[in-house]
Formats: C-alpha cells, sequence, structure tokens
C-alpha cells in the first residue's frame, strides 16, 4: 500500500485542453495553454496571461469544483484578499468527464517558495475573521474538515504512529498538542470556512499575502481548521504569537487549532514523503512549529 498523492483518474494534455475550449469557451481557445501543476485534486494549466484552468483529476474533487463554482462568488466580495472567483464553467467533454472553471489568474508566489514577511501574520488574522463568520444552514459540510477532531481520530493516529516509525517529526510536544485537542470542547458554531490553508494555497508578492487559492474545501465548520494555518505559513514565533493575538481564541478553540495543525502536519508529511517533498516540508515543518510553541 502507498501513502503519496492520490493517482489521477483521468489523464488530460494540452491538446485536450485546447479542444474542450474550441467546444465551450471559443472566444478564448486562440490563447496559449500551458500546463502548470497537479495537486491532491485538480490539473492547473495557464490560459493566455490573464487566465487560469482547473480541472478536477479524480472523482472525489468533482464536487469540489461545484462548490466553489456556485459559493466563491458570494464570499469573495466579503474577503479582504484575491480569490479565484470562477468567470467562466465548463461541463463534461470530449471524454472528460466532469465539470471545470475559468479562473483569473492572480499573480505572487506561493507562500512555502516566497513566505510572507512576520508583520504579516496580524493582517493573516484579520483575514481569517472576515471568512469566520456564521454558515448559513444550506452551506456545505465536509467530512474531512471542519468535523470534531475524534472524527478523524483513527486516520491521524494510523499516520502519526507511521510517522513515528519512520521519522523524528512526532516529538512529545507534538504528541500532547494532539491529546489536548481531543479532550477539547468540540466547536459549538459552524462558521465558513477554506478548509485547505496549506502555503501552496496563499500567494505572497514582495512579502505581502496577495490571494488565497483552491476552494474546493470550503464549507462550514470548526474555526480550529483554519486557525491552523498559523504554524503552516509562518516560521516565525513572535509572528504565530501576533496572528493568535489578533485573532483571540478562547483556550478550546486554540487547543484544536494545534489539533489541526498536527493533523495536517501528518498529512502532508505523510504522504510527502512518498513523493512530493514540497508537501514533506511543509508537514515537518508545521509539526517542527507546534513543538517550538509548546
Amino acid at each position: 500500500m502507498t501513502y503519496g498523492t492520490p493517482p489521477a483518474e483521468v489523464s488530460l494534455d494540452t491538446t485536450q485542453v485546447q479542444a474542450l475550449l474550441i467546444q465551450q469557451h471559443p472566444d478564448l481557445a486562440h490563447l496559449s495553454v500551458r500546463a502548470l501543476d497537479a495537486g491532491f485534486d485538480n490539473f492547473m494549466f495557464r490560459l493566455g496571461d490573464s487566465y487560469c484552468l482547473r480541472f478536477p483529476r479524480r472523482s472525489a474533487a468533482a464536487a469540489l469544483v461545484l462548490r466553489e463554482q456556485e459559493w466563491l462568488p458570494q464570499l469573495a466580495p466579503k474577503l479582504p484578499l484575491a480569490v479565484p472567483t470562477p468567470l467562466r464553467v465548463g461541463v463534461p467533454g470530449l471524454a472528460y468527464p466532469w465539470h471545470w472553471s475559468i479562473l483569473p489568474w492572480l499573480p505572487g508566489s506561493t507562500a512555502d517558495q516566497a513566505p510572507p514577511h512576520p508583520s504579516e501574520a496580524v493582517r493573516w488574522a484579520d483575514c481569517l475573521k472576515a471568512l469566520h463568520h456564521r454558515a448559513p444552514d444550506t452551506a456545505p459540510r465536509n467530512p474531512v474538515r471542519g468535523c470534531p477532531l475524534a472524527d478523524r481520530q483513527p486516520v491521524i493516529e494510523t499516520r502519526l504512529a507511521r510517522l513515528r516509525e519512520h521519522t523524528d517529526a512526532i516529538t512529545v510536544q507534538v504528541e500532547a498538542a494532539w491529546q489536548q485537542a481531543l479532550a477539547a470542547p468540540v466547536a459549538t458554531e459552524a462558521v465558513w470556512l477554506h478548509g485547505d490553508l496549506h502555503p501552496r494555497n496563499i500567494l505572497t508578492q514582495n512579502g505581502a499575502l496577495s490571494a488565497v487559492l483552491d476552494w474546493g474545501d470550503l464549507g462550514a465548520g470548526d474555526a480550529a481548521t483554519d486557525l491552523a494555518s498559523v504554524w503552516m505559513v509562518f516560521d516565525d514565533a513572535h509572528a504565530r504569537r501576533s496572528a493568535l493575538e489578533r485573532y483571540g481564541p478562547d483556550a478550546s478553540l486554540l487547543a484544536r487549532a494545534r489539533g489541526w495543525a498536527v493533523s495536517f502536519g501528518c498529512l502532508l508529511l505523510d504522504t510527502g514523503r512518498q513523493d512530493h517533498p514540497q508537501h514533506a516540508q511543509i508537514g515537518a515543518d508545521t509539526l517542527r512549529r507546534l513543538a517550538q510553541d509548546a
């Protein structure tokens, strides 16, 4: 059994993408298409200078693109950072089975490659607070993000055991953070969440935060899920303290946020060490910072 990045269930190249554009958005088909990247869920392509294309690469991600298309236009105007609100939608065609999106191209570098300046920590806390408003009852729920950590306990503890055996990342402090998170009272309010705020989904320009990408996991749930990003994004301990002071979590929310940081750190390190060194480094850094702050 492998534990790396999930395999793609479809293949997609620039020739296929160009054909879909000719079929569905012919006024954009003259623009150049260039493959960019593939994550857990999506293929990404650059379209000309102004657009980006997002195609699910596995069936589990197909519903996430629909979620972005429905809800992100409603959330984006309330957020202080740029987000890739879908400009147009694509539908299944030419043997490609799922809906897809045409997004604005947002300039910048990912925060793992160009970390934000420590002074941006307060601004990041403000961004989280702007997002974390009570979600309506009709908001989507994500079974693996924003849920009680106890729901994820078997999966996370399997990863903890594997990393304990094969790495030195699972320290006494990390173990304690996980146990304290499980013991903390569960969230009583469901707020809007991004759900996947690791540094490769955050853009910076000249040290300043500029955009937040990949909203496929958005939904209603525990704010602790997103607050865990403080340990994923900021290497400076003072910056992490400043972000948390600005956000102002109570003790239970803070404990759960640390638990979600354990979860994300384990996920990224456990899968990344198989086939994605950048993810592995983010995971290792997250766990190290948690231990430092204990």
